[in-house]
């Protein structure tokens, strides 16, 4: 058996009674660690205390080019795959699922809260969101803008708009990459923050010119969402740039068109009223 479970977004205590049985009873246990990542050191002794169980960082190598090893000792035995967020947060997870289908292994999940649910706490309801989006660092030489058209069309249709923002983990240098021997070199880690994510947002937006979004469109900035210390603030993209959300993870919402409700909701984030009660 095959045990995909989903952590939740805050702490190692944030696993469902279910995730935790299924974990405990699992002979491997290995823990997902590059879609995301929990608030804390997720793999300290602490979590591996409160489980029961060793666990195994599984990095995008091994995810991506030894899944076929996790999924081969599922034929003899349980292994448990913990995910943080949900376990269907990210295609990575749909495709273990079906290639443990394909070689006959059972597969049970247990869901869990993720980022696209517990954005629901800045009061945009979660049904008038559109197509989410992903926000990857920019490079010297690598500028992509395809989620300009995504967020346009959002836009139009008065939807708001998630926007993912890249974290890169055990990511092989440039030097590395182009060498043919020697041991593989990683980048140190880096986590997009939402200022970068709205720096190149209007760096596209200056170069389309299509009025996608522009500098005083309202935005929403989380950072560390489901922990104590999570942060939410609303403000026009100018606004946002100048506010320190703090350690990772963030993510965005471009706020579309918006009913009395949600406006109530959301004034409680604003960054001008936030500034007042300071």
């Amino acid at each position: 058996m095959l045990y995909i479970i989903g952590l939740g977004l805050g702490d190692e205590k944030d696993i469902t009674l279910r995730g935790l049985e299924a974990v405990q009873k699992s002979q491997k246990v290995f823990i997902e660690a590059y879609t995301s990542l929990l608030s804390f050191e997720m793999y300290n002794l602490l979590q591996e205390k409160l489980y029961g169980k060793s666990i195994t960082v599984a990095d995008r190598e091994m995810v991506e080019e030894k899944a076929d090893d996790i999924l081969l000792e599922a034929t003899s035995s349980d292994v448990a795959f913990l995910v943080v967020g949900d376990p269907f947060g990210a295609t990575t997870h749909t495709d273990l699922v079906v290639r443990a289908k394909k070689l006959g292994v059972d597969v049970k999940v247990v869901h869990n809260a993720s980022v696209m649910n517990a954005i629901g706490v800045c009061g945009l309801q979660l049904y008038r969101y559109g197509e989410t989006v992903s926000l990857p660092f920019f490079t010297d030489t690598w500028r992509p803008d395809s989620f300009y058209e995504k967020i346009q069309r959002n836009r139009k249709l008065g939807l708001h708009t998630l926007c993912l923002l890249d974290i890169r983990v055990k990511e092989p240098s440039l030097e590395s990459l182009c060498s043919y021997r020697g041991k593989k070199q990683y980048e140190p880690p880096r986590f997009m923050a939402v200022s970068v994510a709205i720096e190149q947002l209007l760096e596209v937006e200056q170069m389309r010119g299509e009025n996608a979004y522009t500098e005083d469109t309202t935005c929403v900035g989380f950072a560390r969402l489901g922990s104590e210390d999570q942060l939410v603030v609303a403000g026009s993209m100018k606004q946002l740039l100048e506010v320190d959300f703090g350690p990772p993870l963030h993510c965005l919402v471009i706020v579309g068109d918006t009913h009395p409700v949600e406006e109530e909701m959301l004034d409680f984030y604003k960054l001008a009223k936030k500034q007042g009660q300071a």
